[in-house]
C-alpha cells in the first residue's frame, strides 16, 4: 500500500468528469441473426408460393428486398463504431469525436474558458449541446436522446462549475 500523498500535479491530471458516448443499437449480435433467419425464411416461404403460382420475377424481387435489409442493418451496425471521449480535469477539458470511419478529431480546451450551451424545446427536450470557448462552438453529445442528454449536460455542467470554483 502506497502511503505517500498526491501532490498538486497529480490532482491536476485526475479526472473530475470523463465519459464515452456512443450510438445505441437496440438490437445485439444474436438478435440480429434471429431477425435475418426469420425474414430469410419468410422470404423462402413466400417466393416457393409465387414460383408455385407462376409468378416466378417477383422471387427475385423478394430477394432483393432480403439484400437490402441485410445491407442497411450492416451500415447501420458500422456507423455505431463512432464514439465521443468526454474528459474534464482541473486543467483542460479534453473532447474527442471518432467517427465510424476511424477519423478523429481532438479539442483541448481550458474550462475556465469554456461553458455549456443548451438549445431546448418545451415540447421535445433538450436538443443540442454544445461546448463554447473562444468563439468556437462544438456540438456534443448528438447521439444521445433528449432524455439521456439531459442527464449529461446536468452532470457534465456540475463538473465544469465545480472546476471553476476551484475543485
Amino acid at each position: 500500500m502506497d502511503s505517500r500523498k498526491p501532490d498538486a500535479g497529480e490532482d491536476a491530471v485526475r479526472p473530475v468528469f470523463a465519459a464515452l458516448i456512443r450510438p445505441h443499437r437496440s438490437l445485439g449480435r444474436s438478435g440480429f441473426r434471429a431477425m435475418m433467419l426469420i425474414c430469410a425464411a419468410v422470404v423462402a416461404f413466400m417466393a416457393a408460393r409465387f414460383i408455385a403460382l407462376g409468378f416466378w420475377p417477383v422471387s427475385g424481387f423478394l430477394a432483393l428486398d432480403l439484400i437490402g435489409l441485410y445491407i442497411a442493418f450492416r451500415v447501420n451496425y458500422r456507423r455505431g463504431r463512432s464514439f465521443e471521449e468526454v474528459v474534464l480535469t482541473p486543467i483542460e477539458l479534453f473532447f474527442r469525436r471518432v467517427t465510424h470511419r476511424g477519423e478523429t478529431r481532438e479539442w483541448r480546451l481550458n474550462p475556465l474558458w469554456t461553458r455549456l450551451d443548451k438549445e431546448a424545446d418545451e415540447e421535445f427536450g433538450l436538443q443540442r449541446l454544445a461546448l463554447v470557448s473562444r468563439g468556437e462552438r462544438i456540438t456534443i453529445a448528438g447521439e444521445l436522446s433528449p432524455p439521456e442528454r439531459e442527464h449529461f449536460a446536468d452532470e457534465f455542467g456540475q463538473a465544469l462549475a465545480k472546476v471553476k470554483r476551484g475543485y
